[in-house]
């Protein structure tokens, strides 16, 4: 059940292979470009605080290609995802992908659920090498779906969307965030995602920032529960699953395993290396450049306008940081699961101010453990530019 599933790529559709086959200290699994953060919806979730118009300071076409071209650089294959806002708000995403592509960069795109994602935009998309097309679905109708996002005829507009690009033969994977107010249509919505042939659901865990800081999250103890009815979805569905911003489905899973092969104990998960967080294979360039280990970690280690992308990712304090579990406080600091999951840094932050500390949304108590045991102190820079974009 641990599977591939889990990743934001399966091995059979991805060059790369799993997040464990990279060297996440060299390079990111996934690496989101917010191209803007212009998009016609209010979604209640939004962590960018979207506008109807694009900011003056963008990065242009020109740098665009720049920051493609940086990315190569990491390797060939690259996983790179233009997100928003709504990046069909740019119109010059066809153009970007096609330069992607060329450069061997796997391109894909998170478009809002708009009349902007017509039969035309899409068949353009498709021609410039789009490797997958990924849709939010918030709700398993248009009732629930639409007051999520603050939009009527969204619902309507996404799955039309989706369901041409599944007849053009385009991969296409479906987006869904985890709230108080979507928990309970989580099994309708995966009915829909198998209708309409995604080879991958994300499941997104909140994080309060942007407007999600005014939606109620779910507990940690349903959460848990949410993981345990997703490793069956993913063992029962035609489509993979992956959880965002709640690495602990890993250590979820790795106990269900341990569970039915009758082996108690969690020695054998240390050492073991699985998926991405943020500043550990992924990072995300806002649309003005500056450079975070995740869209909801809201700390800068730079900004391509001034710096190597390859160099921030590899160099900078914060990253490097992020990438020594080591350096995790708390209960995330004392778990012997921390190299597989670690917790969500961006929850941690979004909590506490603090990216190093426990994730308040994995229930897991390690054995004997008594409290906080800050064993160093991490010294990091929040002077960084100005945080205007968090992520996806």
């Amino acid at each position: 059940m641990f599977g591939y599933g889990l990743f934001p790529e399966s091995p059979k559709t991805n060059p790369m292979g799993p997040p464990n086959t990279v060297d996440t200290n060299e390079r990111p699994f996934v690496l989101i470009w917010e191209v803007t953060q212009a998009c016609d919806l209010e979604c209640e979730h939004c962590r960018a605080d979207a506008q109807p118009e694009r900011h003056p300071q963008e990065l242009s076409t020109a740098a665009g290609k720049a920051l493609l071209r940086e990315a190569a650089r990491f390797d060939e294959n690259q996983l790179v995802v233009l997100s928003g806002g709504d990046p069909l708000a740019r119109p010059d995403i066809p153009e970007l992908i096609e330069y992607g592509t060329d450069l061997g960069l796997r391109m894909t795109l998170t478009p809002s659920g708009t009349s902007s994602l017509d039969p035309a935009v899409i068949d353009d998309l498709d021609a410039a090498g789009l490797k997958r097309l990924a849709v939010s679905l918030d709700g398993s109708s248009p009732a629930n779906h639409d007051t999520f996002r603050g939009e009527p005829g969204t619902f309507e507009q996404t799955v039309t969307a989706a369901e041409y690009a599944g007849e053009q033969g385009i991969p296409l994977q479906v987006n869904t965030t985890v709230s108080q107010s979507t928990v309970d249509d989580l099994p309708a919505i995966a009915d829909l995602v198998e209708d309409l042939g995604a080879v991958l659901w994300s499941v997104f865990f909140l994080v309060p920032i942007g407007r999600g800081r005014l939606l109620e999250p779910v507990s940690p103890e349903r959460a848990e529960s949410v993981m345990e009815w997703l490793l069956d979805q993913a063992a029962e569905r035609s489509f993979g699953v992956k959880t965002t911003e709640a690495p602990h489905y890993r250590r979820v899973a790795i106990e269900a395993e341990r569970s039915a092969a009758g082996t108690p104990g969690p020695d054998d998960a240390i050492g073991r290396r699985g998926g991405v967080r943020a500043g550990d294979g992924f990072a995300f360039v806002s649309h003005t450049g500056a450079v975070y280990p995740s869209g909801f970690l809201p700390l800068a280690a730079g900004s391509v306008r001034e710096s190597s992308l390859v160099d921030i990712y590899r160099n900078s304090e914060l990253f490097q940081a992020l990438r020594d579990e080591d350096r995790f406080r708390g209960k995330c600091g004392a778990c012997s699961y921390r190299t597989v999951c670690g917790g969500s840094r961006s929850r941690a932050y979004a909590d506490t101010g603090d990216p190093f500390e426990s994730d308040p949304l994995c229930p897991y108590v390690p054995p004997d453990y008594e409290g906080d045991r800050p064993e160093q102190a991490v010294a990091y820079d929040r002077s960084g530019p100005a945080v205007d974009g968090h992520g996806n």
